[in-house]
């Protein structure tokens, strides 16, 4: 690869929200390096450059070579670099959080241990997905039934819309060929769709693996939040490839990530979180890039400054 290689860290003030990056890039069979602050993506026949702060997601398929400097700068700007297995359908990895304040954090934590906080959010996420309805006094077995209901009505009426047949969900992972077009599109638009609202998890500051309605996975999080859009976007685009004939999950990726731009998803994703978990607050809480300081933890005032020798405020008795 040609260029000159640069190590120099990005500067926080370099990068952009999270809301305002393009959703997610497929790559498979090429080279993935760095050249000063942009991702390389090379291959025998060409090199394309991205400007790393622009980027939220990389789905990294079959046959790609990542080289240290690559997976540095990822990492240094808050992209989520998501190793995919064949067809994009299996999750491996991911970079680092582009948080540099745990507000979003400890809001999370704070809900989802406390079992009365934990259910207005389950009922606040599922309200997102029946816009109208009165779901707060439904309890979980109620929620999941109607969610069911709902899934199942969707299923058939993008089956009648698009004129394909479903018999029902079906995936067995390392046998993505066995199941009909439907299901590979369904998988492969699921696939890229968790891979955009995990970056945006991620560089909330958020934890992937602290759900609401999913739990006891490290993605819980990830399921709960793509949830409130798949009826919107996985469904119909899975229900629009099988008629095309196309190949499902190529096409599948395609589309999805159209949509995802058209949709302005991330935009929507963080919205819909910081709804979720600031429900009380009237102004937006912080963003992502604001904050890297540290504080200490006081049961008084909450936090005091980090840095600071604190040996003179109060009698230490030795």
């Amino acid at each position: 690869m040609s260029g000159k290689v640069s190590a120099e860290a990005v500067e926080v003030q370099e990068l952009s929200r999270i809301s305002d990056r393009i959703s997610f890039l497929f790559v498979e069979r090429a080279s993935v390096s760095r050249q000063d602050n942009s991702l390389t993506f090379s291959t025998e026949a060409r090199t394309i450059r991205v400007p790393s702060a622009m980027v939220a997601c990389v789905l990294l398929g079959p046959g790609c070579v990542v080289t240290h400097q690559g997976v540095s700068l990822m990492a240094e700007a808050g992209v989520s670099a998501v190793w995919c297995g064949e067809e994009g359908v299996r999750f491996y990895a991911a970079g680092s959080s582009l948080a540099r304040t745990s507000h979003y954090l400890e809001a999370q934590a704070e809900r989802a241990t406390h079992r009365g906080k934990r259910l207005a959010v389950a009922r606040a996420m599922y309200a997102m997905r029946f816009p109208g309805e009165d779901v707060s006094r439904l309890t979980m077995q109620q929620l999941r039934g109607r969610e069911g209901a709902r899934v199942r009505s969707a299923y058939r009426f993008q089956s009648e819309a698009w004129g394909v047949e479903w018999r029902r969900r079906q995936y067995v992972p390392g046998k993505f060929a066995e199941s009909d077009a439907v299901n590979q599109a369904l998988s492969s638009a699921n696939s890229a769709l968790y891979g955009v609202v995990h970056s945006a998890i991620l560089a909330l500051g958020c934890a992937p693996g602290l759900g609401f309605v999913h739990t006891g996975h490290h993605r819980a999080l990830v399921y709960d939040i793509a949830d409130l859009y798949k009826a919107e976007l996985t469904i119909p685009v899975a229900f629009e490839v099988a008629a095309s004939g196309k190949s499902p999950a190529n096409t599948a990726r395609r589309l999805i990530r159209d949509r995802v731009h058209g949709t302005h998803l991330l935009s929507r994703v963080c919205r819909d979180i910081r709804l979720l978990l600031f429900p009380e607050e009237p102004v937006e809480p912080p963003s992502e890039l604001e904050g890297d300081v540290v504080y200490l933890w006081d049961e008084i005032d909450h936090r005091v400054p980090g840095g600071v020798n604190h040996a003179d405020e109060v009698a230490v008795p030795w």
